[in-house]
């Protein structure tokens, strides 16, 4: 099936919204275009297997010589905008003809090219191309053909060419003797970038559009999240904040758009996104982590939740077509042209969203600081020895926080260096490097683990004090 197809078959059939099938890239129309950026390049003798032939022989003669490489370039196409700051691509064509006694004698060229070229270099045009130029202009007043013929004896100024405006024709007589540098805006290569820049532009503004809205929809059930998981002083824990651990423990697991891991770090493709959430959902259902809830407003916020991820997934396919339609597009002109317009157009047009493909990374790191961060994991406040959650927590001076039992025994070791970053710190730690606050933090987010901390120290310190066989005692004994 040709990608046209598929193309639209996948925008009308992906149940995405009307505004975002409306605005896709018009493939179809760009194709059209792309025949009439053919037929001008062939109207010019500059077929792609001209250009191509001319770009081969000028890097073959600019790596065998020292000479300047503009001098042996065949030619430069470039995309950029005009002088006065404006962001419009315009497409520009640089040729560099070779002359000896006036006339192009540049291997990789038909004569038909040759005789073109050596005519635009000398400032004028061949009889022949004189009469190409009359045949599409026979809807002209007498008038207008009495101002033509002059125009034609002035060979400062040739006549227009196939939809190109000779008072665009730029030649530079100041290059070397032997060398002629001619530049030629094309005509419908404009059309074909203005097409497609608008476009992107559109799209970009829609994706910007998408990504403050889901951003506001993370913050808004961040926030209600933190007020069904945050703890309460004085009553009963939250019923379903352990829930909501092991839900974002999974996620995080699963790593849907994003991963960080070393072997799989980067950004998610829709497939391998929609995979790692049927994952997550499945384990989520597995554990029986949402029916065993025992507030409906925590069911309905999971709810939320999973469309969320849904409306990013969704956001994502169709930042993936388009970027897709927009790769064949470039593909499918450099292949005609051979101009290698592919990497010039990204580059001149300074995509942040579409091209750039940022918005799934940027809201998922706006997912882990607004939201999955309001239910704080364990895994992030063990300590880096032990593996336990770092109670008491002693904050070295260089800002890295280990249990107090662990640098005790660090310290009766004689060890100075810390564990992580090989600071000479850990001798010089007292209870003044206590961190009350990060302490309290813990006993009111993980009291289970801490508890348990604080009994596995003190188990550790009496059977220093009374032997490894030591065991504590359930009942009170009087001796």
């Amino acid at each position: 099936m040709k990608f046209a197809q598929e193309f639209r078959r996948t925008l009308h059939s992906e149940g995405f919204p009307q505004k975002w099938v409306d605005s896709a890239i018009p493939y179809g129309q760009l194709k059209k275009c792309l025949k009439k950026v053919t037929r001008e390049l062939v109207d010019l003798g500059l077929d792609r297997d001209t250009l191509a032939s001319l770009a081969v022989t000028a890097h073959a003669s600019s790596v065998a010589s020292d000479e300047d490489p503009q001098t042996d370039l065949g030619f430069r196409y470039r995309l950029a905008g005009d002088d006065f700051g404006s962001t419009r691509v315009r497409p520009k064509l640089t040729i560099f003809v070779h002359l000896h006694n006036g006339e192009v004698v540049d291997a990789g060229l038909t004569p038909s090219t040759r005789e073109f070229l050596g005519h635009l270099a000398s400032g004028r045009l061949s009889s022949s191309l004189q009469r190409s130029s009359t045949s599409e202009s026979r809807s002209t007043t007498p008038s207008q053909n009495s101002d033509q013929a002059t125009q034609t004896a002035e060979p400062s100024k040739p006549p227009e060419v196939k939809g190109i405006d000779s008072a665009d024709i730029s030649v530079d007589h100041d290059a070397a003797p032997s060398t002629r540098r001619i530049e030629v805006p094309l005509v419908f290569d404009g059309e074909f970038f203005d097409l497609l820049q608008s476009d992107v532009v559109l799209l970009d503004s829609i994706q910007e559009e998408e990504q403050d809205r889901l951003g506001k929809e993370i913050t808004a059930l961040g926030t209600e999240v933190a007020k069904l998981t945050e703890p309460r002083r004085g009553l009963r824990d939250r019923p379903d904040r352990a829930k909501w651990r092991d839900i974002f423990q999974l996620y995080l697991d699963a790593g849907v758009f994003f991963s960080t891991r070393e072997s799989d770090h980067g950004v998610r493709t829709s497939a391998q996104a929609l995979e790692k959430l049927r994952w997550f959902q499945e384990q989520v259902f597995k554990q029986d982590l949402v029916r065993t809830m025992k507030l409906e407003v925590s069911r309905q916020a999971f709810s939320k939740f999973l469309n969320l991820n849904a409306a990013l997934l969704q956001n994502l396919k169709f930042q993936e077509l388009n970027s897709l339609a927009v790769t064949k597009i470039l593909k499918k002109f450099d292949k005609r042209t051979s101009l290698g317009a592919t990497k010039s157009f990204q580059v001149a047009l300074h995509s942040h969203r579409l091209l750039a493909g940022n918005v799934a990374k940027d809201l998922c790191a706006r997912m882990s600081t607004e939201l999955i961060s309001t239910v704080p994991q364990l895994d992030d406040y063990l300590c880096p020895i032990c593996y336990s959650v770092a109670y008491w927590p002693m904050r070295l001076d260089c800002n890295h926080i280990f249990c107090s039992r662990c640098l005790v025994k660090m310290s009766r070791r004689c060890e100075r260096f810390c564990p992580l970053c090989r600071a000479d710190v850990v001798m010089k730690t007292g209870l003044d490097h206590l961190d009350s606050e990060h302490a309290a933090f813990l006993r009111r987010h993980f009291p289970k683990e801490v508890k348990e901390k604080v009994k596995a120290n003190e188990l550790e310190r009496n059977r220093e004090i009374f032997g490894p066989d030591y065991q504590p005692s359930k009942e009170c004994v009087v001796m």
